[in-house]
């Protein structure tokens, strides 16, 4: 058995969890309310930056070219103005999601969004290359299983953010670099690194399911 398919059947039940969670069920069937859908998407627009740290310090990690060349197409398609327009799709979901310029400009990390930003930027910092190619799979993993299952079920929202979320998760868009990221991982001779990738992996994983819960029941700091 591949060690990602391994990594699943041990964590099956938190995966899905994480991929057939209220937030995913109700976004696809057009009843998810704009108060969390706006409260998701300011802390993923906080969240990216992380993102990106962690994968160009994996780029920086990486064992030859080739390695690097996925993390970096990955990063192209976030970063290159040309080739996503992440910021203006930001931009277009706080409008229609009606977060004021007030809300998004001074927005900062609730605790789960911190906590999951923490995680990444020590990964990427402290952690090896595959540790890190290790939460890229999760991360984006979980994406494209939710994405690709709502693209198959024909989920159709009239909100047009919620419809251009579940298209940019579906396998044209994610379905390379994940296939990726398991092919790579499932090659290489981890040796002593196995107890490291499980934990990468199990923590990004409740990471991401945490994510959900926060922007489907808020978090938040104490005033006090």
């Amino acid at each position: 058995m591949s060690l990602i398919q391994e990594l699943r059947d041990r964590h099956n039940e938190l995966w899905r969890r994480m991929t057939h969670h209220p937030f995913v069920t109700e976004m696809g069937d057009d009843t998810l309310s704009l108060e969390r859908g706006r409260r998701y998407f300011l802390q993923d627009y906080v969240f990216v930056n992380d993102l990106v740290a962690m994968m160009s310090m994996g780029v920086a990690k990486a064992p030859d070219l080739v390695a690097a060349s996925h993390l970096h197409s990955f990063l192209s398609g976030i970063l290159d103005p040309q080739a996503a327009a992440e910021n203006e799709f930001f931009l277009r979901a706080f409008e229609v999601l009606q977060a004021t310029e007030e809300e998004y400009s001074a927005v900062s990390a609730s605790p789960v969004t911190q906590g999951f930003g923490d995680f990444l930027v020590r990964t990427g910092l402290e952690g090896s290359f595959e540790e890190i190619v290790t939460v890229c799979y999760v991360t984006e993993g979980t994406y494209l299983d939710w994405g690709s299952r709502l693209l198959e079920q024909g989920k159709r929202p009239s909100n047009p953010i919620y419809r251009q979320w579940i298209d940019l998760h579906g396998p044209a868009v994610l379905g390379y670099f994940v296939d990726w990221c398991k092919e790579y991982l499932d090659s290489v001779d981890l040796g002593a690194q196995r107890p490291r990738i499980e934990r990468a992996f199990h923590t990004a994983l409740r990471y991401e399911y945490l994510f959900w819960e926060a922007a489907y029941n808020g978090d938040s700091w104490p005033d006090h």
